[in-house]
């Protein structure tokens, strides 16, 4: 019986080496899994169901061959497309058969439709979004995860103000917006003396510029300039006139702006024509546009006793763009930024769960398919649930411990020559 003991136990001891050395061969693979075999005794059973008090076991056999799915080190890349997800959760991988298969290999890149896919060709799922401005994810139909497409064509120009598509004069799109201070130690100009003139910098205390796009993308200036009137008669207030690529409404038209006196904060009671209405039909754009039509919003002007300045100035249009660079933020979303400095989501990378991991069957090719050991796929996005986040430009290293690897051959060699002592031992 020693013969068969000391067999089995050569076989086991074989086999858990065989699992080491895989573990070995895998430490620098990317998303690999180390794997540890699991035992059993083996003992002879009566065929009444009787046991003897001299029952003698048989030998081992193994059991299972077991996987850790413990977080695995991560490690950056130059790749933005590279991911690694912190935490729990699979990436879903459309196979070239059709079939889905699950990965914590992170390593992406496009091919030439614009697809994300691995080394293999096979290409990552999530949720395609429609494009929007406000930063929002729509997805695209049903949330079933498809193939994630980074699409190759450009963005279209977008005029400022979005034009006026219900014909009521009425900009569609927001307003340019200004935000500023205009110093209330400034002397007002002689109004008599020296009228106001765009080209005469004495008659005005301060002016700056916007630029702003029409439905093709060309850009255009927009200039304002500021005149202080006379505290005496009108304390606080500022005349506010435009001119658009240099050209000016004769005799010029001003708005009125005012301040509150103790706070220096926008006063509304003292503004009038706020926000500033700029309607400029296509034949004054002279690029075949359409009509260009927006609001000037200047109510985050304050007048305080500091310098004439503009502190930031923010409008909606854009000139076209294409493609620049792509990035994923760590709640999936894959942003496409673009040549004219606009940002877009484009779509949602999605991860997959399982109840239980160790049932989930090896692929090879650091890819593993659903089975009913591991339960039902649960999907959804990066930090929603119980999956994790992913990290951008990143890897998941192999969790293989070559310390305890090593060790765990020694040991296995050890039990090796143990059982083929035992082997020559009942040969003796």
């Amino acid at each position: 019986m020693a013969f068969q003991q000391g067999l089995s136990g050569l076989g086991a001891s074989s086999r858990a080496l065989d699992v080491i050395s895989s573990n070995v061969a895998n430490a620098s693979t990317v998303g690999f899994k180390a794997s540890s075999a699991v035992f059993a005794d083996t003992f002879a059973s009566a065929m009444s169901g009787g046991i003897s008090n001299l029952q003698v076991g048989m030998g081992g056999n193994t059991l299972a061959v077991r996987q850790s799915f413990t977080q695995g080190a991560t490690t950056a890349t130059n790749n933005p497309l590279d991911m690694a997800i912190a935490g729990n959760g699979f990436f879903v991988i459309e196979r070239n058969n059709g079939s889905t298969a699950y990965s914590r290999n992170g390593q992406f890149d496009l091919d030439k439709d614009g697809y994300i896919v691995n080394s293999l060709g096979e290409r990552l799922q999530g949720y395609q979004t429609l494009s929007t401005t406000d930063g929002s994810v729509s997805f695209l139909g049903s949330t079933t995860p498809r193939s994630i497409l980074v699409p190759p064509d450009g963005i279209s120009a977008k005029a400022t103000g979005g034009g006026d598509a219900n014909a009521d004069g009425i900009p569609d799109g927001d307003p340019v917006s200004i935000r500023g201070n205009l110093d209330s130690a400034a002397t007002a100009p002689d109004s008599v003396a020296n009228p106001f003139s765009f080209s005469v910098p004495s008659s005005y205390n301060y002016t700056t510029s916007a630029t702003v796009y029409d439905s093709l993308g060309n850009d255009h200036s927009l200039s304002m300039f500021f005149v202080k009137l006379d505290p005496a008669t009108n304390p606080n207030e500022w005349d506010v006139y435009t001119t658009f690529d240099g050209v000016g409404a004769v005799p010029p038209v001003g708005n009125r702006i005012g301040f509150n006196s103790s706070t220096g904060s926008y006063d509304p009671l003292l503004s009038t024509g706020m926000p500033i209405n700029v309607s400029v039909n296509s034949a004054a754009l002279g690029t075949g546009a359409a009509d260009l039509l927006f609001n000037v919003d200047l109510t985050s002007f304050t007048q305080r006793s500091s310098d004439s300045a503009v502190f930031e100035i923010t409008q909606d249009g854009s000139p076209p763009g294409e493609i620049a660079s792509v990035s994923v933020s760590p709640n999936g979303i894959v942003q496409g930024r673009y040549t004219n400095g606009e940002t877009r989501d484009l779509a949602q990378v999605v991860l997959a769960t399982f109840r239980n991991p160790n049932g989930l069957v090896s692929l090879g090719d650091n890819l593993w398919a659903e089975s009913a050991d591991a339960g039902q796929a649960a999907i959804a996005s990066p930090g929603a649930g119980l999956n994790g986040t992913i990290g951008s430009g990143r890897v998941e290293e192999s969790n293989v411990d070559m310390s305890q690897e090593l060790v765990n051959m020694i040991i296995q060699q050890r039990n090796y020559q143990a059982n083929a002592q035992s082997i020559k031992t009942q040969d003796q």
